[in-house]
């Protein structure tokens, strides 16, 4: 599939056009310069035609931007990789020195251009765009981001200019593994060493992950789709609207997730705003593998230590304790790769499928020889069990003569049974009862 990156100084309007392009709203949109960071991957159709298009953060030179050398860097990986370029420039306020440098770079690229004059959001504007053929890049195209106006000739343009290459199959059923947690525990970097590459931005800045990040991880024979989150804060420490918008995008890929991988620092141990991450997991019914990040930083690795830690987990997590606990550096790499085993065992727990014959050979001696207490003199007595089909995590009906009166105690009693019995660590379980 041919790629197509967008590329421009900050604020001319990358991330709406992106989004109206593939009819998202993936990436964030904000008045604030610099809002976009790592690179965002979406896919367009146009008249029968596909192409996978790149937003990119805005490129700038000797500013007071921290993420200054980083975003340059994503630009320039995003350019290279391209088979056409998008330069997009304001055509309110014309040709500025960023606009000079940036087309002096796509020179030099050797790679095809279109100048995208945006902003032109009435037909009184497009006599503006003539000052863009300064650039000698060819003409300028006058489309409007905000209005979608221009934006259909503008398709028909790139489609017209890259190669009709056949989709990608896509396989169906690929895990979606979400890295979740708290801001700067290492999320990125975690990313970054599976596939490699400096695939998103890594700084000791917390919230420099912004845009939810989808990148295809297949290697060593396992297949992912392995998202990268922003950092989740409290509410009241989130105080502008792209943290916001960050965070609701975070919370969103928890629910398009099939497992998380919940991170936590080492070095300052669990705290609430993880349970708070957690709790909000499990309400989603999502798999869950528990990595502590920063292990190479923690001086007593002894096994006391690492038996202490998952203690202290397992409390802050309970009733539900059936869950994978990694102690991992993704600086270091050390045991990163148990991270995506342990995660397509959630994932595989999650489909596991148990035959009526097995529950109930196993289960119901342990029903009678601990049976639901009695309620107000009446006995509830089990009959039969079976797994429900076509559930997301797994399901399991209890069939009684009176469902209504057994507790969540002796439910939870009946789902540590099943754990016992069967391997359904890191995902959650549905416990039913149903009159016989």
């Amino acid at each position: 599939m041919s790629i197509v990156a967008i590329v421009g100084r900050p604020n001319v309007g990358k991330s709406t056009l992106f989004n109206r392009l593939t009819q998202t709203r993936k990436a964030i949109v904000d008045k604030e310069s610099g809002t976009t960071r790592d690179r965002q991957y979406g896919k367009v159709e146009w008249n029968g035609q596909n192409f996978s298009i790149i937003d990119t953060g805005g490129w700038v030179l000797d500013s007071d931007d921290v993420f200054e050398e980083e975003i340059n860097k994503q630009v320039k990986i995003a350019s290279q990789e391209a088979d056409l370029i998008l330069f997009l420039v304001d055509v309110n306020t014309g040709i500025t020195d960023l606009d000079q440098q940036i087309a002096n770079m796509l020179r030099r690229s050797g790679k095809p251009v279109i100048v995208a004059t945006n902003k032109a959001d009435t037909f009184n504007m497009h006599p503006l765009a003539a000052e863009f053929y300064k650039l000698g890049l060819g003409d300028p195209f006058c489309v409007s981001a905000i209005n979608g106006s221009g934006t259909g000739d503008l398709l028909d343009l790139i489609v017209s200019k890259i190669n009709d290459k056949p989709l990608p199959e896509i396989e169906e059923n690929v895990p979606r593994i979400a890295v979740v947690g708290r801001p700067n525990v290492g999320k990125s970097s975690l990313i970054n060493a599976f596939i490699g590459e400096e695939r998103n931005i890594v700084t000791d800045i917390a919230g420099t992950t912004r845009d939810s990040i989808n990148t295809d991880y297949d290697k060593f024979g396992m297949k992912f789709c392995l998202v990268d989150t922003a950092g989740i804060r409290k509410k009241n420490k989130v105080n502008e609207d792209p943290e916001y918008y960050s965070t609701v995008r975070s919370i969103r890929s928890i629910e398009d997730s099939d497992v998380c991988v919940l991170m936590l620092d080492a070095t300052r141990g669990i705290e609430s705003q993880d349970i708070n991450i957690f709790s909000l997991i499990r309400k989603n019914r999502k798999g869950v593998v528990i990595v502590v990040n920063k292990w190479d930083l923690v001086e007593d690795k002894s096994q006391a230590a690492i038996k202490t830690f998952e203690n202290a987990i397992h409390e802050r997590t309970a009733p539900l304790t059936d869950i994978p606990v990694i102690f991992s550096s993704a600086v270091t790499k050390q045991r990163i790769y148990k991270i995506l085993e342990a995660a397509k065992q959630v994932y595989n727990n999650r489909k596991a499928k148990i035959s009526t014959h097995k529950l109930n050979e196993i289960l119901l001696p342990i029903v009678e020889s601990t049976p639901p207490p009695m309620y107000k003199g009446k006995v509830v007595k089990i009959k039969y069990i079976t797994q429900l089909p076509n559930t997301s995590v797994p399901s399991f009906v209890f069939f009684c003569n009176l469902p209504q009166w057994v507790k969540e105690p002796y439910k939870r009693f009946l789902e540590n049974q099943i754990r016992k019995n069967w391997n359904l660590t890191g995902t959650p379980v549905n416990i039913f009862m149903r009159a016989k």
